[in-house]
């Protein structure tokens, strides 16, 4: 059933971007005419988020939001509907680009990344409360961060229905993005050069933000006042989660190298009860890409967050994870690339899948460098 449904996604996720755009267009129009809940709104600074939209005035916002709604949800439908080449595709498809990358990358914060590196504590926490003074999840999950879930998740749904909107234009496959006769794309050495390249960035990008954080927890204010080291010594678990969160950066960026190395396709020894057969591309693909459009918000939501004279280190390191998330977003797209098999809807594909020696879950396989 879920396969199935994920098979339809170039037609429901254009038809899901028009019904989200239609909701927010509709909401800009109460928020505009008085409504409450206005998600931008100033409120106390410990429940703001950190979206550049933040403290934004109503009467400036909500008509845009109103606007773009509006007529996002008709030319998400003329997306899904009609596919002809011409001037008026390709202005849908910026406008469907412009969309996607605003909702995803611009105006949400690091509230994305949070939800990733803390979901099994949050979890928890749904059951168990929130240790301290919070009164629960809603304490950390309000409307304004809310708010800003439901666009990423409308921005992913802009991106896919753009994606297949201009496939079907250039007549290619709209699951796979090939075309009868245009090739298989870069090669698989071509492509593990540039992955390489990609890797390095985005294990080089994050490192003044591990440094920095261990740093601190070694009681070391690199980049801090000593008055504000001892503020968050003071503070209930504040060094420990920066600590937890370089190290969880460190551990990520060992994983990395997977997406270039042999160990990244085919099980190591290491792994005994899988040594030898070829690791699932999902595995690999599935979880960078979520950290890479989760880190560059994150990253983008420091470059308009005023910084604190004397505590430099707070802020600057963070903006490096715009390449990190840029480095790992590339080096993802290289590894799924290179691995990719035979298209299960158009058949495209089988020359590639059979030069990486395509074989059964259950069997061994040696694949070269």
């Amino acid at each position: 059933m879920t396969w199935r449904l994920w098979a339809h996604w170039p037609t429901w996720s254009g038809y899901l971007a028009a019904a989200f755009s239609l909701v927010y267009g509709v909401l800009g129009l109460y928020w505009w005419a008085g409504g409450d809940g206005f998600p931008f709104a100033p409120i106390d600074p410990e429940r703001a988020s950190g979206s550049f939209l933040e403290g934004s005035r109503v009467e400036v916002v909500a008509p845009v939001i109103a606007v773009l709604g509006l007529a996002g949800a008709v030319i998400a439908l003329v997306m899904t509907r009609r596919a002809r080449p011409g001037r008026l595709s390709v202005g849908l498809a910026v406008f469907g680009w412009v969309m996607a990358g605003g909702l995803i990358l611009i105006i949400p914060d690091y509230t994305l990344i949070i939800l990733v590196a803390f979901a099994p504590l949050l979890l928890v926490f749904a059951f168990t409360g929130v240790p301290g003074d919070q009164g629960g999840v809603g304490d950390i999950l309000y409307w304004h961060r809310t708010n800003l879930i439901i666009i990423f998740v409308g921005g992913l749904l802009w991106a896919a229905a753009t994606l297949a909107y201009r496939r079907r234009v250039r007549g290619a496959c709209v699951h796979c993005g090939r075309r009868h006769g245009a090739g298989d794309g870069p090669s698989r050495q071509t492509l593990l050069r540039w992955g390489r390249w990609a890797v390095v960035v985005a294990c080089l990008a994050p490192l003044p933000y591990e440094i920095t954080r261990i740093a601190w927890a070694l009681g070391v204010p690199l980049g801090v006042t000593s008055d504000f080291l001892r503020m968050m010594q003071e503070t209930p678990a504040m060094l420990a989660v920066g600590l937890g969160c370089a190290v969880a950066s460190a551990v990520g960026g060992v994983l990395t190298h997977g997406l270039v190395g042999r160990w990244g396709e085919v099980y190591p020894r290491w792994i005994w009860f899988r040594a030898g057969r070829r690791v699932p591309p999902a595995l690999a693909v599935i979880p960078a890409s979520i950290v890479a459009v989760t880190i560059i918000p994150a990253g983008l939501m420091f470059l308009w967050t005023p910084e604190v004279r004397g505590t430099w280190a707070v802020h600057v390191p963070s903006i490096f994870w715009i390449a990190w998330g840029v480095g790992l977003g590339a080096a993802t797209i290289a590894y799924h690339l290179r691995r990719r098999g035979a298209c299960r809807r158009c058949g495209l594909g089988i020359e590639h899948a059979s030069s990486v020696v395509p074989v059964q879950a259950t069997e061994k396989v040696t694949v070269p460098e």
